[in-house]
């Protein structure tokens, strides 16, 4: 069983790791498939200067699919063991789901701004 957390606005991957709106996490059985969804509020301001990341690792979460997120953000989240996959994009349930298939990379870029233009998501795969 994992725990995957993804920075969320409406119910589209949130571009901004310490801005966004709520984190969804996603909790998986021994198979992989999600077997519960929740909702997590996002504290205000920074995401590397919140406790955000700890909190986060008291609920379980040991991955975070993101789009794009700072140096600080990307520390503290490693400091606290939460692997950080980066360049996430569109729907956050195909985003859960494709990285449990294997089909999602972290793209090793830092917080710079990109358009992410068309339907679906956009991650290195």
């Amino acid at each position: 069983m994992i725990k995957l957390a993804v920075p969320t606005r409406g119910n589209i991957v949130d571009d901004h790791f310490g801005h966004c709106e709520m984190y969804t996490i996603f909790t998986t059985d021994e198979n992989n498939k999600i077997i519960k969804t929740e909702i997590l509020p996002s504290p205000q301001g920074c995401g590397c200067k919140s406790n955000i990341a700890y909190d986060l690792k008291e609920i379980g979460v040991s991955v975070m699919l993101a789009g794009n997120m700072g140096g600080g953000a990307l520390n503290v989240l490693n400091n606290q063991g939460i692997k950080v996959v980066r360049g996430c994009s569109g729907d956050v349930t195909k985003v859960a789901e494709d990285y449990l298939k294997g089909q999602i990379s972290d793209s090793g870029e830092g917080c710079h701004h990109r358009d992410h233009a068309g339907e679906g998501h956009v991650c290195n795969h």
